[in-house]
């Protein structure tokens, strides 16, 4: 039995196993202003497939999130598989998981796509999106939270292409200490576990493991289905295509497969490039990473 089946029981007695969360991270405590003793969580912050079991998250870590974070988020198409499947989630889940530009209603508040002068990690260059972002921060002191994708640029990255981001990345959180800033890796591009993108998306992880950083690891999550089957050694790309039988040929999709077996356990959305289920997963996981941002501990 999949986690879905137990939503509308764990929904209804008001109860969430804290077993459920198995995200990687320290202890952390909520961001926020004036008396907070330590307003930012501490230690590493790594959401990955283990993050997307949206039972786990409790309603007042959701509620936290919503009343505690401003949310600035730079994005192409590929990143627009996190708000789509947010939009479907508070369709299928109702508004506890609701969201919109300005916070207003009691959703969270989750700007996107805000920024003027790049569109996300790697357009209209490699360095764009960090002077998009002081711009931005310079003039809406409010965002405590500040989160870009990438598209394809990661595939093609050299080793020094990287380190100019994280490098970046650095650098802003030096100048903006009132603000968490989200790592991202790049999406699946069928390349495997020898190809460039997993090299370079390694390094990103290897970097914020090293130096205590939040991670959202969009890869990691299209690596996995939602029963923890590993895909990742059969050279899946974004659509949640993958080799069945090790010919080369990527003749399965992992997401329509279960989405087929397991019948009123997702939800649709048009997530772009992908399967509905994916858009799920991303949705599932952005919500972990929120609650964790405003100070739930995962387990």
């Amino acid at each position: 039995m999949t986690r879905l089946r137990y939503l509308a029981f764990f929904i209804c007695l008001g109860l969430v196993p804290g077993f459920l969360a198995s995200c990687e991270s320290n202890d952390a405590t909520g961001p926020g202003t004036g008396d907070d003793p330590d307003p930012f969580p501490t230690g590493e912050i790594i959401v990955d497939h283990t993050c997307c079991d949206i039972t786990a998250i409790p309603e007042a870590a959701i509620d936290s999130a919503k009343s505690k974070l401003v949310i600035a988020y730079g994005h192409t198409s590929h990143g627009s598989q996190l708000v789509t499947g947010m939009t479907g989630l508070a369709t299928y889940l109702g508004s506890l998981y609701a969201f919109n530009g300005d916070g207003s209603g009691g959703a969270l508040e989750l700007r996107d796509s805000p920024f003027s002068g790049a569109y996300d990690l790697g357009n209209p260059d490699r360095t764009a999106w960090a002077t998009a972002t002081r711009t931005y921060l310079d003039a809406h002191s409010e965002v405590n939270v500040v989160i870009w994708s990438w598209c394809g640029q990661v595939s093609d990255a050299t080793e020094i292409n990287i380190n100019t981001y994280l490098s970046l990345m650095s650098t802003l959180e030096a100048e903006y200490p009132g603000v968490m800033f989200v790592y991202m890796t790049g999406h699946l591009d069928g390349s495997g576990l020898t190809g460039n993108l997993h090299i370079r998306n390694e390094q990103i992880r290897a970097y914020c493991r090293a130096n205590d950083k939040i991670l959202y690891d969009f890869a990691d999550i299209e690596t996995y289905d939602p029963d923890d089957t590993y895909f990742g050694d059969r050279t899946p790309n974004d659509a949640c295509d993958y080799d069945t039988n090790g010919d080369q040929i990527r003749d399965g999709n992992w997401a329509i497969e279960w989405q087929t077996e397991n019948p009123g356990e997702w939800y649709d959305c048009v997530a772009a490039h992908t399967q509905p289920l994916n858009g799920n997963l991303k949705a599932y996981a952005a919500w972990h990473l929120w609650a964790r941002l405003a100070g739930w501990p995962g387990e």
